[in-house]
C-alpha cells in the first residue's frame, strides 16, 4: 500500500525522539511512504528576505509549522512522523529503503554558529550562506562560487528510544539510529535499525542536499526533501547498532563522544557482521578489516561523533562461506 505524509503542523515534531508520541500514520510491513520532510535557515521570525529568499518560494504550510510549532527542543531538528509499523517489537530490526530523495525547494542553506563546529574558538560568531539548487540540472552553488551534483539524502533516520528513556535530544545519534548524517543513506540504500519500542516510531527530517564526511562546520546543505521509502520488517536479523547497505558497499557504524571510541564501535559491528552473517572466523574478520574496509568519519559536530565503515560487496561475495 502506498501513503503520502506531507510535513504539516499536526505531522511534525521539533527536536526530539520520544517512544511516547502518538503516530501520525499507520502502515504495514512492505508499505511505501512518500513522506515530505522542512528545513529552513531559522524559525518563524526569520526575514527570509534578507537571506535572498522571496515569500512566494517557501510553501504556505511550511510556514504554518513555522508558526504553530510550540512543543519544540531539546535539539533543532524538524522531524516527519512518527510512523507506526504495525507488528514491529523490541530486538526486531526495522528495514528503511531509500527508494526516491529530491529536493522540494530550490535553495538551501549553510551555517555555522558561536560554540557550534569542529573548531568553534575560530568562528565565535553566526553565519548563514544561502545555497542555490537547480532544480533541473541537480546541482547545488557551494560557497565560493563552485557547482556540485546533488545527492540528497535524511541527516535523521531513526526510531524511538526505549520507552523508559523518555525524551531525549534529536542531536546525538544513538543505537536507535537518529541524527546519524550518513551521506552514504541516499537514493537506493537501505538502512537497517534495531527497535527498541511498539511499532518502532519512525520519524524523518534534517534533509541534506550535499555534504562532506565530517560536517565539519555543523551543517550541509540544509534544505526541505521529498522521498519516498519502503518499510520492512526484519525479524531474521539482530542488531545493536543501526547498519546499512548500497548497491556496493555494507556499512557499519559507530557512535561515542570519542572519535576512537566510536571507530572501536564500528569495528566490531563489522567484525561481528563478517562472523555472524559471512560465516568467517573473529581472526579473519579482523584482519579482513584492516585490508578491506575504508573507515570514514561521518561527523564531527552531534555531541557524539560517528565512524561509518565500508565494506565492498565484491569482496564478500568471493567468501566461499557466505
Amino acid at each position: 500500500m502506498q501513503h503520502q505524509l506531507k510535513a504539516t503542523p499536526s505531522t511534525v515534531h521539533w527536536g526530539h525522539y520520544d517512544a511516547s508520541l502518538e503516530p501520525v500514520l499507520r502502515v504495514n510491513p512492505g508499505d511505501t511512504i512518500k513522506i515530505e520532510t522542512l528545513s529552513l535557515p531559522k524559525g518563524p521570525d526569520t526575514d527570509f528576505t534578507s537571506l535572498g529568499i522571496s515569500p512566494q518560494e517557501i510553501p504556505l504550510e511550511f510556514i504554518r509549522v513555522l508558526e504553530e510549532a510550540k512543543d519544540k527542543g531539546p535539539g533543532p531538528h524538524s522531524l516527519t512522523g512518527p510512523i507506526y509499523v504495525e507488528g514491529a517489537k523490541h530486538q526486531d530490526v526495522l528495514e528503511v529503503e531509500m527508494l526516491e530523495i529530491n529536493p522540494r525547494l530550490s535553495f538551501g542553506h549553510t551555517v555555522f554558529r558561536p560554540g557550534a563546529g569542529t573548531i568553534p574558538d575560530r568562528f565565535p560568531y553566526t553565519k548563514t550562506k544561502l545555497i542555490r539548487i537547480n532544480m533541473d540540472e541537480r546541482t547545488a552553488e557551494l560557497p565560493g562560487g563552485a557547482r556540485a551534483p546533488l545527492k540528497p539524502f535524511f541527516g535523521s533516520i531513526g526510531v524511538a528510544p526505549p520507552p523508559t528513556t523518555g525524551r531525549i535530544s534529536s542531536t546525538p545519534p544513538g543505537s536507535y539510529g537518529g541524527n546519524m548524517d550518513n551521506k552514504e543513506l541516499t537514493q537506493g540504500s537501505k538502512v537497517y535499525i534495531p527497535v527498541h519500542a511498539e511499532g518502532a516510531l519512525l520519524p524523518l527530517g534534517d534533509g541534506h542536499a550535499l555534504q562532506g564526511d565530517g560536517e565539519v562546520c555543523g551543517t550541509a546543505v540544509e534544505t526541505s526533501l521529498i522521498g519516498t521509502i519502503r518499510l520492512q520488517l526484519r525479524k531474521d536479523m539482530q542488531l545493536k547498532w543501526p547498519m546499512a547497505e548500497t548497491p556496493t558497499h555494507i556499512i557499519t557504524m559507530g557512535f561515542r563522544k570519542d572519535l576512537d571510541e566510536a571507530t572501536r564501535i564500528a569495528l566490531h559491528n563489522t567484525i561481528d557482521y563478517l562472523t555472524d552473517i559471512q560465516g568467517m572466523t573473529e581472526d579473519d574478520a579482523y584482519m579482513l578489516s584492516s585490508i578491506a574496509v575504508d573507515f570514514h568519519v561521518t561527523q564531527t559536530v552531534n555531541g557524539v561523533k560517528g565512524i561509518h565503515g565500508l565494506l565492498p560487496k565484491t569482496i564478500i561475495q568471493q567468501n566461499p562461506k557466505a
